[in-house]
C-alpha cells in the first residue's frame, strides 16, 4: 500500500522553513534590538537605553505625523469597509449575471494596477480639484486613502459571506423579517469577523502606506511613514527603530485583539 504524501516528511522541508522564516523576522528582531541602542549608530551596539523612545515621544514632529496618520488610517479604513460591506452583499447575495464578473475586477483593480499608476492618477485628479476649490486639506489623504483600502477589506468580507449558511438568512425572510431586520440580527452577526479582518487590514494598508502620500500629500502633511522616509535621506539615527517598534507592538496588539474576539464570535 503506497504511504500517503506529507510534504512535512519531504527531505529539505524543514531546513528551507526555517531560512524563510529566518529571512523574514531576523530584520525585524534587528530593528527592535537597535531601538534600545545607547549611541547613535543603527549599526554599532553601545549598551541599552531608552533614550531613543523618549526622544521621540517629545519629538513634536513624530507625535504630529503619528496622530495624522491614526486620523487618515481610522478614516479611510472605517469609510472602506462600509462601502466595502455593502460592496460585497451586492456581489455575493445575487444571482449570477452577466457582468458580474467585470465588477469582481472593478472592484479588485487597485490590487491589479501598479500603485505608482494609482498615485499619479490620485495626483492628476486632486490637482484639479485643489484648483477649482483651492481647499488642501487632509480631505484628500482620506479621500485617496479610502479609494485604495476598499478591495483590501472586500476580499475577507466577501469570503466571509460566501461560506455562509444561506438558510438562516431564508430562515428570517420565512419568519416574515425585513430585508434590515435579517442584515441586523443574522447577517451581520455572522459577518462580523469579516468585517473586522477588513477593517483591520485597511488600517494596517492605509497607516504604513508612502506612495499615495507622497505623491497625494500637500506642504506639512507627513504622515509617519513619509516622515521616517525623509528622515532616511538625512541623519538616520534609532529613534526610526524606536518608532518602528512601538508601530510594531500596536500590529501585534491589533491582531491580537481580532484573534480573540473573532475566537468567541466562533464559540458562540
Amino acid at each position: 500500500m503506497a504511504s500517503r504524501f506529507d510534504i512535512r516528511r519531504q527531505t529539505g522541508f524543514t531546513t528551507i522553513a526555517m531560512i524563510c522564516f529566518f529571512a523574514l523576522y531576523l530584520p525585524i528582531v534587528t530593528v527592535v534590538v537597535y531601538a534600545f541602542n545607547a549611541g547613535n549608530s543603527i549599526a554599532i551596539w553601545e549598551g541599552v537605553s531608552l533614550r531613543w523612545f523618549y526622544q521621540a515621544w517629545n519629538n513634536s514632529q513624530v507625535v504630529d505625523a503619528s496622530i495624522r496618520s491614526l486620523q487618515i488610517a481610522s478614516v479611510a479604513a472605517t469609510i472602506g469597509t462600509i462601502v466595502a460591506t455593502m460592496a460585497a452583499l451586492a456581489t455575493t447575495r445575487t444571482k449570477p449575471y452577466p457582468g458580474l464578473g467585470f465588477k469582481y475586477a472593478f472592484i479588485n483593480q487597485p490590487l491589479m494596477v501598479p500603485e505608482i499608476v494609482t498615485a499619479v492618477a490620485l495626483l492628476i485628479f486632486f490637482s484639479r480639484i485643489k484648483i477649482w476649490t483651492g481647499y488642501s486639506g487632509l480631505g484628500y489623504l482620506m479621500a485617496a486613502h479610502t479609494a485604495f483600502c476598499i478591495p483590501f477589506a472586500y476580499l475577507p468580507i466577501r469570503a466571509r459571506l460566501e461560506n455562509m449558511d444561506l438558510s438562516l438568512e431564508i430562515a428570517a425572510a420565512d419568519l416574515y423579517a425585513t430585508p434590515w431586520k435579517a442584515f441586523r440580527r443574522v447577517t451581520f452577526p455572522l459577518l462580523w469577523p469579516g468585517i473586522l479582518a477588513g477593517l483591520m487590514l485597511a488600517f494596517v494598508i492605509s497607516l504604513d502606506d508612502v506612495v499615495i502620500t507622497e505623491f497625494v500629500k500637500s506642504g506639512g502633511q507627513d504622515t509617519l511613514p513619509t516622515y521616517m522616509l525623509g528622515q532616511f535621506r538625512r541623519v538616520i539615527t534609532p529613534e526610526i527603530n524606536a518608532i518602528s517598534t512601538v508601530f510594531l507592538l500596536i500590529s501585534i496588539l491589533i491582531v491580537t485583539v481580532f484573534f480573540f474576539i473573532s475566537r468567541k464570535k466562533d464559540q458562540e
